[in-house]
């Protein structure tokens, strides 16, 4: 042994020998630290072939192709083409209707609970005739009457679906959530639900999915699955959808039997519908200019002319029941008559897809059904034909939306399921931008510098989902926004804040304040900026350059017409600049002709889960 190495090793045994591996942990700030520091993405309301809607009407791509998809391999579409998403999704929840599930495979490959089956031989045989159409039509106009009646059906079907996203599960990689979607229509209305466990299949196998047989009321949904939490200690949340399609039922004062709310029903709502889907392919559902006219941004994507089943109208009177901002604030209201708010709720996104192809991007838009897949006429097609033609749904006014972003320890079930309880999500109509949002008393602008201003946020303030109590003596909170665009999209045009608020009379308001805005322009002493971005589109490539905007946002900021006596919600609003819709990439890439007025760009956007603010 050398000199030098005999010297090293008497100087390491006189100072005590090696170091411990206990000195080596202490020296880390780090250790043991556990904090929502990653943002997933991913879709919480994905149809495959097992969909009976899906199924019956021609979708073949099954559950495995759906998570193939979502991982971001290539799959191969109903109609031959390819698809292949531009980044894989963080996790997934294959929503499958619990109506019927997997009838349509079941009939494909002449299952003998099909064959020993009266109308399921007859619609197999139709199908096998290549008449499948009538079968589906059959079963689409027995609304909500079990026409096949098969128990067993649901059994083998469940098991099936579960134990083929237990097999896709990868913890810490790729979450897959088990659920299910309830699919309640009264009159063609739509109070449809997404069920989501938080559990592996061992108890997820210890139930069937609920469906319109079993009832359409969604209070009976809440006593299902207070069943299932007790029988088996797992936990379930419910998040409602496409609220803008329910003619004024969504987010009614009554229940479905006619009754006002009370303290248990509004508790009991807020509990296990943390979540509402604000945005999907049907529709965005945040605000519409009718009930929000000083709202410049409050027009994106609207489907707002009947209900889901294009058998009535729509009217104003509805409008106020069916959109977010207006249930927030209708929300406070209640709260203060009978002391529980049950429109307390965060929000996600979703593309609500039939195709099993999780596409959310406007320049790789795969459409909601196999009928609305890529070709030069799609534009022009109806997806649900109405009988009244003014009634019917068209390809050309569905959107390409959306995603359902988390904030979460991990990327594992329980780690998920857990953000959305707390409603630490948001929601984009597309895009992968990253936001933040803090609230709290003791947050201030020089906190957006420090170098661990999100760990300094979360003890001293809220992140979105959150509620603060304040009392007299509490000047308005702080609020730290930070945005940042999708790595593969758009610059950012502004940050809005949405606020809504009860006054003293019991009547609700509501303002949108710009907060930070890109390329130097100024917000005036009323809180706006009228400045637009502008835009770099051309529809003739079609395409769109980040020569404007900005790749990154942030603010503080203070409500300048705070009253600490008054409830209020503030929720984040990040709008992007101009891109070409869908429909422009359709027109050039592959000859649609686009009807006059159809919209060919679109300014994506997010929108955060509220921050509630309660006096004492």
């Amino acid at each position: 042994m050398s000199n030098q190495w005999c010297t090293m090793l008497a100087l390491i045994f006189m100072l005590g020998g090696m170091p411990s591996m206990l000195q080596a942990q202490d020296y880390s700030p780090f250790v043991g630290k556990k904090l929502n520091t990653n943002v997933y993405f991913g879709d919480t309301h994905l149809h495959s072939s097992r969909s009976t809607d899906a199924g019956m009407g021609g979708a073949k791509l099954g559950p495995e192709e759906a998570f193939r998809a979502a991982l971001g391999e290539r799959v191969v579409s109903h109609t031959g083409l390819a698809f292949q998403l531009h980044r894989p999704l963080d996790f997934l929840v294959l929503a499958d209707h619990a109506e019927n599930q997997g009838l349509a495979d079941f009939i494909r490959v002449s299952d003998p609970l099909i064959l020993n089956n009266p109308k399921g031989k007859q619609w197999h045989d139709l199908v096998q005739s290549g008449q499948g159409y009538k079968a589906f039509l059959e079963w689409l106009r027995a609304d909500n009457v079990d026409l096949i009646n098969e128990p067993r059906l649901a059994v083998n079907a469940w098991k099936q679906q579960t134990d083929v996203v237990e097999s896709f599960y990868r913890p810490g990689v790729f979450t897959t959530l088990h659920g299910f979607e309830w699919t309640s229509h009264p009159g063609g209305n739509n109070l449809h639900r997404v069920v989501i466990f938080r559990d592996g299949k061992d108890k997820a196998q210890q139930i069937l999915p609920y469906s319109q047989y079993d009832s359409i009321d969604p209070e009976e949904l809440w006593r299902y699955m207070e069943g299932y939490e007790s029988r088996t200690g797992g936990r379930v949340l419910a998040i409602p959808h496409n609220s803008n399609l329910s003619n004024g039922m969504m987010f009614d004062i009554e229940t479905l039997q006619g009754k006002a709310f009370d303290f248990a029903y509004a508790t009991r709502r807020a509990h296990f519908e943390p979540l509402v889907e604000i945005t999907q392919m049907k529709g965005t559902s945040e605000a519409h200019p009718f009930l929000s006219p000083e709202d410049t941004f409050a027009d994106y994507e609207l489907l707002d002319h009947t209900n889901l089943s294009g058998k009535a109208p729509k009217t104003a009177d509805m409008l106020t029941k069916e959109y977010a901002r207006e249930a927030l604030k209708t929300g406070l209201l209640l709260e203060a008559k009978i002391g529980a708010n049950p429109y307390q709720f965060g929000v996600i996104g979703s593309t609500d897809s039939h195709t099993g192809l999780p596409s959310a991007r406007e320049d790789n838009n795969f459409g909601k059904a196999h009928i609305a897949e890529p070709d030069a006429t799609r534009v022009n097609r109806p997806l649900i034909q109405a009988i009244n033609p003014e009634l019917s749904m068209m390809v050309k006014d569905l959107g390409a939306s959306g995603l359902a972003a988390v904030w979460a320890e991990d990327n594992t079930r329980e780690a998920i399921f857990d953000a959305m309880m707390r409603k630490e999500t948001y929601a984009t109509t597309g895009s992968r931008m990253t936001v933040r949002v803090f609230a709290g008393w003791g947050l201030n602008a020089a906190d957006l510098d420090r170098p661990d201003w999100v760990d300094y946020a979360y003890q001293r303030g809220v992140p979105m989902g959150g509620q603060l109590v304040t009392d007299q003596q509490h000047q308005a909170p702080g609020m730290l926004i930070v945005a940042q665009r999708d790595p593969d999209g758009a610059n950012l045009d502004r940050i809005q804040v949405v606020k809504g608020w009860l006054d003293d009379n019991g009547k609700t308001h509501e303002r949108i304040y710009d907060v930070a805005v890109s390329d130097g322009r100024l917000i005036n002493a009323k809180g706006v900026c009228d400045t637009p971005v502008g835009s770099s589109v051309d529809l003739d490539v079609p395409s769109y350059s980040n020569s404007i905007g900005d790749p990154r946002l942030q603010a503080f900021w203070r409500d300048p017409d705070f009253d600490p006596r008054l409830s209020a919600f503030y929720y984040v609003r990040v709008i992007e600049i101009p891109v070409p819709r869908w429909t422009a990439y359709d027109r050039v890439k592959l000859g649609a002709v686009i009807p006059e007025g159809t919209a060919m760009t679109v300014q994506d956007r997010a929108y955060t889960s509220p921050i509630w603010v309660k006096p004492h």
